[in-house]
This record gives C-alpha cells, structure tokens and sequence, in this order.
C-alpha cells in the first residue's frame, strides 16, 4: 500500500505544480482534444526542432498545453512534458508507447521506471477503465499534434488512429470505430 500512496502523491505533485503549462507561441502543430465521458480537455501545442544534416531526426523543442479536468488527466499531461521535451521525437514515440502499454495493461504489467520516470505512477490508473481515457489525453493530443508537425498523415487519419489507440482497437476495426 506504500507503494500506492506514493503514486498518488506523484500524481498530486503534477497536478498541484504541472510542468509546461500555458500555451506559448512559435509552434507546428496545435489540437484540441476532449474526453467526452468525462469532459477533460487538453489544448496542446508542439514545437519540433528541424535540425538539418544531423542524421537523427527532429528533436521535440517544445510542449505547451491549456487543460481543464481531473487531477489525473491534468497530472498526466505534465508527465508528458517532463518525458519528450527535448528528445527526439523516435524516442518519444517510444515513451508514448511504453504509456499506452501500461495504460492498456489493466494493472498487469510492471511499468519500466528508468523509460517513464514519474508516469509509473499510473500504473494503478490502469486498473479502472474509466480513468484510462484521463491518462491518455494529454498523450494522444501529444502523438496527433507532433504527427501533424511532421506532416504524416491527414489530421482525420491521425485522429481516428489515435482514437483507436485510446480503446485498445485498430483503427478499421468495428469495434473501436464509435461512429
């Protein structure tokens, strides 16, 4: 139960100081999301670097976000500033990954702490289906807007892809379609 309290302590900690809050200007890429089950909402913005020649990709310069709801899907979008700002942005694809699949683990998976640092502490969140959208927002948002950034895609593939990342479902499949 120790272990649990300190999670939620994390959580507070990001949600009573969020990190990288306020939306500030230049940028790439800006969404809107929103979490119709509970009413959270996340404006996000992403800057990427575009450092030419180096071989290693551009590198995620900055994230700003603007979000209104519950302390988890406020402190999850703090999390996610501290986890990709300044990487590249394969690596924080990476990141984002190893998020989804602990959210998505329903409690079952022993979240790596050296790749998600404070995000380990929603490892209990993942336990409770209805919570898992909270968590997810900010990152979905983070993943649509730096797709975006990157010209990959139409923002309408890009959102039904991430919509279908937040269900567990492929993007074609009936299931996780919700239309």
């Amino acid at each position: 139960m120790q272990v649990e309290a300190l999670y939620q302590d994390i959580i507070l900690d990001h949600y009573r100081s969020p990190h990288g809050k306020g939306l500030r200007d230049p940028y790439d890429a800006e969404v809107y999301h929103v979490n119709p089950t509970c009413g959270d909402e996340v404006t996000l913005r992403v800057r990427l670097s575009r450092a030419e020649g180096d071989g290693d990709g551009p590198v995620v310069e900055d994230v700003s976000y603007d979000s209104m709801g519950c302390s988890i899907s406020q402190a999850a979008a703090s999390v996610l500033h501290d986890l990709v700002h300044g990487r590249r942005v394969d690596d924080a694809m990476r990141v984002h990954d190893e998020f989804l699949a602990l959210m998505q683990s329903k409690g079952q998976v022993e979240p790596d702490e050296e790749v998600l640092e404070d995000g380990i502490a929603f490892a209990g969140v993942s336990k409770y289906p209805a919570r898992i959208k909270c968590a997810l927002l900010a990152w979905m948002a983070w993943k649509d807007a730096t797709l975006q950034a990157m010209g990959a895609g139409d923002a309408a593939g890009t959102q039904e892809q991430v919509a279908s990342e937040q269900l567990g479902t492929q993007p074609d499949d009936e299931r996780g379609a919700g239309r």
